[in-house]
């Protein structure tokens, strides 16, 4: 019998569940749990804040299918993860979060004056799925296998466990024998009941119009390839979720582009029936209500889901099937594959090319944008050039108001699961620390960040975190020195006519919209990056370039136009997105 500490307890635990890095700021309050990590050859990544930590925790888990961890400490450092916590639960990234907390005897119920403490488990269970708190070292090793069962049970999301400090650091003279995950916890995906496979197909197969609406689901399972063989047996066009672009490669003739908004409305009008896989069909989805889809009356569903409590929770579902996603689009395709004769292919061929002919127009007219060469740059150059100089295997993080939209309206998205954002949460500066999670997670691809300079503003300490770590993010900063997508909601409050009329308003007439400026070049000059600073759209490629070229860390300051960044497409669906359709 040898002494450990409740710290070595969890470290050995993540060794066997095949965790390799964790990240967070480093504290004396859980030093027995962190030097283990290092004695074990776990990877400490340490950002600068701890709300860094658990965006980087939940775009490496995002992007690599493994388990994410973060750590903080008690009191301030638990106060600092919250804001991510929160974002990566709603964003349903598998994310572990270990905290340590102030000795037994003082906490849960707090003394009274307690020195660094809070109801930690209390704030954070309303943010995560699961948040206890251990209370000896006995106890350990058993609530530790009880959150990784909720780890990787149903939706993916946060969960949390709170260690004292004298647990996590003193030494006792125990055996604690590691389990391996598979004598915990499932690990096997849930398997699809055969029947209810034979019944999507031949309802897919019966179906006039059949579309499939994928979700965050399909990225979790790495359905990518079964997704696409069952759309293409069925020649049914694929609409995603935001967060889910990309999981059929939008350069396939079946994909309908979340930036085309009205077509996406058209084709999900027209299905009369709907293969919902990995989808909550939440608000962005216009919760899968009419005048956006098909009223249910006239549209059948089937929804495949691993949480049964989402399954017909915001749209009726004719199928309702708890199971993974690639095993479910695995078994449908042996059964459709044999089905195919029966189905009205010619018919939904024709929609289809309906379709792709309206993209390309909803693209061309986008691009217009593009021949605007006026200095400062129309803000529309930024993605498109993007595009040109960055491998189409590189994530793309964006992050800010306008800025993301403008970077999702001239992106096409090439190559599954390379697109990050804070899609469910809209959190700013998030994309900060996603941008250096994602080089953790994919160190072969530089990684693209285009973020506006309000969002880089909560977080721009992370560029030295990027040079520190050696990884390849290039921020991309879209400065218009004013909180524009805020700003012109202010406008059209105050002065609705004027503004049509004018485009903006004066900084007089409108409160507190401005920003000073940030020169983000040299302050990334300041912590060891590339640093350069653009106006005119001929010079972008080349700063890009250069910016690629350094083999590090860059930030590439970009001047935009900004009555024009204020003005960015598809706006007016995002202010009618929160509104409650009309529909039933």
């Amino acid at each position: 019998m040898s002494e450990t500490s409740g710290g070595e307890v969890l470290a050995r635990m993540l060794q066997a569940e095949g965790v390799e890095k964790v990240f967070g700021i480093i504290d004396g309050t859980y030093f027995g749990f962190y030097s283990s990590l290092h004695k074990l050859g776990i990877e400490i990544v340490t950002p600068r804040h701890e709300t860094c930590a658990a965006h980087m925790a939940g775009a490496y888990a995002r992007l690599t299918g493994k388990l994410g961890v973060c750590m903080a400490s008690n009191g301030p450092g638990v106060a600092n993860v919250l804001p991510g916590l929160a974002v990566e639960n709603a964003e349903g990234n598998r994310v572990l979060c270990i905290t340590s907390c102030r000795r037994p005897q003082i906490v849960y119920p707090d003394r009274g004056g307690t020195y660094q403490s809070f109801d930690q488990v209390g704030a954070i269970s309303h943010l995560a799925k699961w948040s206890k708190a251990v209370v000896s070292f006995d106890r350990v090793a058993e609530l530790m296998r009880t959150a990784l069962r909720h780890c990787y049970e149903g939706r993916p999301g946060v969960v949390h466990l709170d260690v004292p400090e004298t647990v996590m650091n003193g030494k006792v003279k125990a055996d604690v024998p590691t389990w391996q995950p598979h004598q915990y916890r499932n690990v096997e995906p849930i398997v699809p009941p055969p029947a209810q496979v034979e019944r999507a197909a031949e309802m897919l197969a019966a179906a006039e119009m059949p579309i499939i609406h994928a979700g965050s689901g399909v990225i979790h399972s790495g359905a990518f390839a079964e997704l696409r063989r069952v759309a293409e047996l069925l020649h049914a066009p694929v609409t995603t979720s935001w967060a889910a672009r990309g999981v059929l490669p939008e350069t396939s003739e079946l994909a309908i582009p979340m930036p085309f908004i009205p077509l996406n409305n058209e084709v999900r009008n027209d299905a009369d029936l709907v293969l919902a896989v990995g989808t909550r069909l939440g608000e962005t989805d216009w919760w899968g209500k009419a005048p956006y889809w098909r009223h249910p009356s006239e549209q059948q569903m089937i929804q495949v889901d691993i949480d049964g409590h989402i399954l017909g929770a915001n749209k009726p579902a004719a199928l309702a099937v708890l199971a993974d996603a690639k095993l479910f689009l695995a078994a449908l395709a042996g059964r459709l594959a044999p089905l195919t004769g029966r189905m009205n292919l010619e018919s939904r061929r024709r929609k289809v090319a309906k379709y792709r002919e309206k993209a390309r127009e909803e693209r061309t007219k986008l691009d217009e944008k593009l021949t605007d060469m006026s200095v400062p740059m129309n803000p529309a150059h930024v993605a498109h050039v993007c595009e040109q100089v960055f491998p189409a295997e590189s994530v793309l993080v964006a992050d800010g108001g306008n800025a993301a939209v403008w970077a999702m309206m001239f992106t096409a998205s090439r190559v599954p699961n390379t697109i990050l954002s804070t899609f469910k949460m809209g959190m700013l500066g998030a994309g900060v620390a996603q941008a250096t999670g994602a080089a953790v997670a994919r160190p072969d691809h530089p990684v693209c960040c285009i973020i506006g300079d309000g969002a880089m503003g909560f977080h721009p300490q992370e560029v030295e975190t990027a040079v520190r770590n050696g990884l390849r993010v290039v921020y991309v900063v879209l400065c218009d020195r004013q909180w524009g997508m805020v700003k012109m909601n202010q406008q059209f409050m105050l002065k609705p006519i004027k503004t049509l009329i004018r485009k903006s308003l004066g900084p007089d007439e409108t409160i507190k919209a401005d920003l000073g400026e940030i020169r983000f070049d040299d302050l990334a000059r300041s912590m060891g990056a590339h640093g350069e600073r653009v106006a005119d759209p001929r010079e972008l490629k080349g700063a890009l370039e250069r910016a690629l070229a350094s083999g590090g860390a860059a930030v590439v300051h970009v001047d935009v136009d900004p009555v024009k960044h204020m003005w960015a497409p598809g706006l007016m669906h995002f202010k009618d997105m929160h509104l409650e359709p009309k529909g039933k």
